[in-house]
């Protein structure tokens, strides 16, 4: 039997093996500790940074947006959660067998989904829909198709509608503000976006949340002005005087007396901030704030200012009227008839072009002009309100003498309704001027007397006579109330140049009650038909209805029992003479 003899393994091999196997655990072992634990150029931090590259993601989360709410607190916007679908091309490509339920769910055709993913495959972020209910949003995510994604975030939301949108605004659809207070106040109200860190897996899907993360600091609050009850009753009679009077638009404004505080601001056509799929950009525009037009007599009560401030004149100065017309210049001026000889309260009830034309040329070139500066006109209200209108006050150093009778009965210079409003507040206020604004006032501001007491109620007197028996606005009465203002029928400019003589703008600017003014409200008609063009016929009444329940839900105590006939008629004529424009 044949024996195989063995043969020892040398020494030195048993060694070598050892060592290397001893190096190569060593190597191992460094490795590990390289790779884990030290911090060497490509250690453990690297690995955990090119890890959380692949996984790790930073979520934005949306603040929630401050509520604006009329004086009384109630809800004019407010922000509701809502979710937005958003995918990913690169990984929805591979779904293809389910984008038919996927768009079934979005209420769109798979052909649709379809084009949306093919036209962005190289994208990684597009988004499906926006702002829908979070239900909804939670369906679809429970679906669990690869590269579709929620973005939780708010959509506002305007319970006025249409009532209040020329003031409140609107956002965008990423809740920026971008008209009226929305827009103006928007650093206010939209408040700092919070973040989290989230780890989510290879189809996007969030599976923990690592972290604290910066938390969302809510928006501030804002209380406007208005008051949403008279907002809403003011909204509803403009919008039937336009119909009735088929008139091309008009604004209502009213304010507190007291303190400058717009209560109600309405403007027609007007537009659903919660609905703007059709919406027209004219339509947008607060007319009361941004709109200038010339403001015709409505101004002569501040000529009759300058006029009992020069000391020549007091309300019962006799001021010749007759032949019932004047020439200055090229121009003759013509009243609807021959007043005769009437006092200056006369010249206010009867609204004649031949007396505010004869005062205006005994005052002082200048002095017309600088009380119209006083009354706030030619000034921005200061209420930060985007586009709001300066209006127009143009100073001459020397004025022709058409120039300053057109000037004296309100042509050749341009107003808002809230600067003519804000204007008539002086005369409630007996003689204090206060800046008109959108927002609540916890502290009546002081205001500036910028004129006397005495001739602030002395104009409230003669006022009060135009909506008398013998006015021009006996359709502005009040029923229990009595009422103080001045009608204004604006010839409006012609494309042509000049003035037309069919286009008019009716205005009504007045005050209630006259004994002690708790409201002030200016009304201005657009271009109404010409069987009711004056503003008499066509301002009046608007005020008269928007007074008398404005009083009455602010229980403002009657001062007065006269019954009203609103079935009285304007008595003013157009005049016939025509006005240059300066």
């Amino acid at each position: 039997m044949l024996k195989v003899a063995r043969q020892s393994v040398p020494a030195w091999r048993f060694v070598l093996v050892v060592l290397l196997l001893t190096c190569l655990a060593s190597l191992l072992i460094w490795r590990m500790l390289s790779l884990q634990v030290l911090d060497t150029e490509r250690g453990h931090e690297f690995l955990r940074g090119q890890g959380d590259a692949r996984t790790v993601r930073t979520e934005h989360i949306p603040a929630y947006r401050g509520v604006i709410s009329d004086r009384n607190g109630q809800p004019l916007a407010v922000s509701t959660p809502v979710a937005s679908i958003w995918i990913n091309p690169k990984h929805i490509i591979s779904e293809s067998d389910r984008w038919a339920e996927l768009a079934g769910m979005l209420n769109m055709s798979r052909q649709q989904l379809e084009q949306k993913i093919t036209q962005n495959s190289r994208r990684g972020f597009v988004y499906l829909r926006r702002h829908l209910s979070p239900q909804l949003a939670d369906q679809i995510l429970a679906l669990r198709i690869k590269g579709v994604n929620v973005q939780r975030e708010y959509k506002r939301y305007y319970p006025a509608g249409e009532v209040a949108s020329h003031i409140v605004g609107f956002t965008n659809i990423d809740d920026q503000g971008q008209e009226g207070l929305e827009l103006a106040f928007d650093g206010w109200l939209k408040g700092e976006s919070g973040s989290k860190r989230v780890l989510k897996d290879l189809h996007g899907n969030v599976f923990r949340d690592i972290g604290q993360g910066v938390s969302a600091s809510p928006g501030k609050d804002l209380m406007l002005s208005i008051d949403l009850r008279l907002q809403y009753l003011a909204y509803r009679e403009l919008k039937a005087a336009m119909q009735r009077v088929d008139a091309k638009s008009g604004s209502v404004v009213m304010l507190d007396s007291e303190t400058g505080e717009v209560l109600a601001m309405v403007n027609q056509p007007s537009f659903n901030p919660n609905n703007r799929r059709a919406l027209k950009p004219a339509n947008m525009r607060n007319r009361a704030m941004t709109d200038m037009f010339e403001p015709g007599s409505t101004v002569k009560p501040l000529t009759v200012v300058a006029a009992l401030e020069s000391g020549r004149y007091q309300p019962d100065t006799i001021i010749n009227t007759d032949p019932g017309y004047i020439r200055v210049g090229k121009k003759t001026l013509v009243d609807p008839v021959n007043y005769g000889a009437i006092d200056v309260t006369g010249v206010l009830t009867k609204s004649s072009q031949v007396g505010t034309s004869k005062i205006a040329l005994d005052l002082d070139e200048q002095s017309v002009w600088e009380v119209f500066s006083r009354f706030g006109l030619g000034v921005s209200t200061g209420s930060s309100f985007p586009g709001e209108s300066a209006g127009l006050l143009p100073g001459r150093p020397n004025w022709r003498e058409i120039e300053r009778v057109n000037f004296a009965f309100g042509y050749g210079l341009a107003v808002t309704p809230l600067q003519l409003a804000q204007a008539y507040g002086v005369f409630a206020s007996g003689g204090v001027f206060r800046p008109a604004s959108l927002l609540r006032q916890d502290q009546t501001a002081a205001g500036q007397q910028i004129i006397s007491e005495k001739v602030a109620g002395q104009l409230i007197t003669m006022l009060k006579t135009v909506t008398g028996e013998d006015g021009t606005a006996k359709q502005a009465q009040v029923a229990s109330y009595s009422v103080a203002g001045k009608t204004g029928t604006v010839h409006k400019v012609s494309d042509k140049g000049g003035y037309a003589d069919n286009r008019y703008m009716a205005v009504f600017a007045g005050l209630a009650p006259a004994s002690n003014p708790r409201i002030v409200t200016v009304v201005m008609i657009d271009e109404p038909n010409l069987e009711k063009y004056h503003g008499g016929e066509s301002a009046a009444p608007v005020f008269s209805k928007v007074v008398t329940d404005a009083l009455r839900i602010l229980d403002v105590t009657p001062d007065k029992s006269l019954p009203v006939n609103r079935l009285v008629n304007d008595n003013t004529k157009p005049i016939t003479g025509r006005r240059k424009s300066v």
